[in-house]
């Protein structure tokens, strides 16, 4: 659009940018030429854990706590950061690793306490038959 001529302020409202934003591009443009806009990549810091790593730690999660040696199975944070440092070399705390789960799909999920002794087969028998005993009954419409 510089290279035709075309207004300044034209360009920014036919991109919808700010005037001034056109104007520094313009600019950039007059001194670089179109390789001056081309996109410089993402700003922020570099990642610090490749793809390949990335996948590793999917994996690993996947598999469970258990393969990883833990007695429970329930991921926390602490032992995320610690299945990440140990795969990767990578150190993060446990207060950020939280937005790595978040980036790779996971969600955090309490998992249900059940009692040990719980009879699966007793509560649908009980569902079934006393708590319809117990239940109020409907009163009957008024003759």
């Amino acid at each position: 659009m510089f290279e035709q001529n075309m207004p300044v302020a034209e360009v920014g409202r036919r991109l919808f940018v700010a005037r001034q934003v056109a104007y520094r591009w313009h600019a950039a443009w007059e001194v670089g030429g179109n390789e001056s806009l081309a996109s410089k990549g993402a700003c922020g810091p570099k990642p610090r854990i490749t793809p390949d790593q990335i996948q590793q730690i999917v994996d690993a999660l996947l598999k469970g706590p258990a393969a990883q040696g833990y007695k429970t199975q329930l991921w926390t944070l602490p032992r995320t950061a610690d299945l990440i440092e140990d795969l990767t070399g990578v150190h993060y705390h446990p207060g950020h690793v939280w937005r790595i789960l978040g980036k790779l799909g996971f969600s955090c999920q309490r998992p249900e306490r059940r009692a040990i002794e719980r009879d699966e087969a007793a509560i649908r028998q009980w569902r079934r038959v006393e708590w319809p005993a117990l239940k109020k009954k409907p009163k009957g419409k008024a003759g």
